[in-house]
């Protein structure tokens, strides 16, 4: 049976997800699945194991496992000791904006692994302290969303993935340092960012950019997460949300000027996103 992709629908200006000490128990475990999204997951109780890219892992407290985008997985805890772990989503252009582009690539540990076909890092004692602090912190984050916690999960997650840059195992003299996306991508980032609506389709950013679709696509989901449609819907999205809150316009009028050409699309993709209808979000049900 083939891999089985499992989607995920973040906000494109901050494309995070975190799971923070989920339970796992077998019947609730997806078959084996990949995703665009890079993936952290920390074993905090618990037994199983962990199959990750044809090998099995052996799952115990203190363990941390990377998942490259696009790496095929699957968990199996055990049935007397249910896994308990935090899993942390994103995409690289969460870090665009904060990662120089010198000699630092938060990201090489992830590719130290798919490299070394290595996933289970083992952490030394004041590094797994640290990184065990950071998790819960980002859990406190996500529970009490005060102001500021979208920033402040950035920064518990850079904190990691600093610590993982500097652990022994996961350095790779022979790989240069690279930057994450070139100058045409980061443009038409910013084109789609500025202007959803009217930013074009796919053949005409590709056509800005002078490469071919095909390419576009490629380099675009790998460094969003996301193909182009679907990161121009949720950046047309994301400016629904805030007419929503901040005009009387009626919620037909908003779809349209949003670039939606009927309703029940536009409903069907604010429903993914935000999982209510616009009108609950615009009455503060969410």
């Amino acid at each position: 049976m083939l891999p089985i992709r499992k989607p995920f629908y973040l906000d494109p200006d901050f494309p995070l997800e975190v799971v923070y000490r989920g339970v796992r128990y077998t019947e609730n475990e997806l078959p084996d699945h990949l995703h665009d999204l890079y993936e952290l997951v920390y074993i905090h109780e618990g037994r199983g194991t962990f199959f990750v890219d044809h090998a099995l892992y052996d799952k115990e407290a203190g363990d941390l496992f990377l998942i490259p985008g696009n790496t095929v997985h699957r968990a199996f805890p055990s049935a007397d000791e249910p896994i308990v772990s935090t899993a942390v989503f994103f995409a690289p252009s969460l870090l665009h904006a904060v990662s120089p582009r010198d000699a630092y690539d938060p990201l090489r540990c992830f590719d130290t692994a798919r490299k070394k076909k290595q996933y289970k890092i083992i952490l030394p004692v004041p590094v797994k302290e640290r990184i065990e602090a950071a998790i819960h912190a980002m859990g406190t984050e996500v529970k009490n969303r005060e102001p500021g916690y979208r920033q402040a999960l950035s920064l518990h997650l850079q904190q990691i993935l600093l610590e993982l840059y500097r652990h022994p195992a996961l350095k790779d003299s022979s790989s240069p340092a690279i930057g994450f996306a070139p100058p045409w991508l980061l443009e038409a980032l910013r084109d789609i960012n500025r202007d959803p609506v009217g930013c074009g389709s796919l053949s005409a950013l590709s056509a800005r950019a002078c490469v071919s679709p095909g390419h576009f696509s490629r380099a675009f989901k790998q460094l969003t997460g996301m193909n182009v449609t679907q990161y121009v819907n949720t950046q047309r999205l994301v400016r629904a949300k805030e007419l929503l809150l901040s005009t009387d316009d009626t919620i037909e009028s908003i779809a349209i000027a949003c670039g939606f050409q009927g309703m029940r699309h536009f409903y069907q993709n604010f429903k993914q996103l935000t999982g209510v209808t616009p009108r609950q979000y615009r009455n503060g049900n969410y």
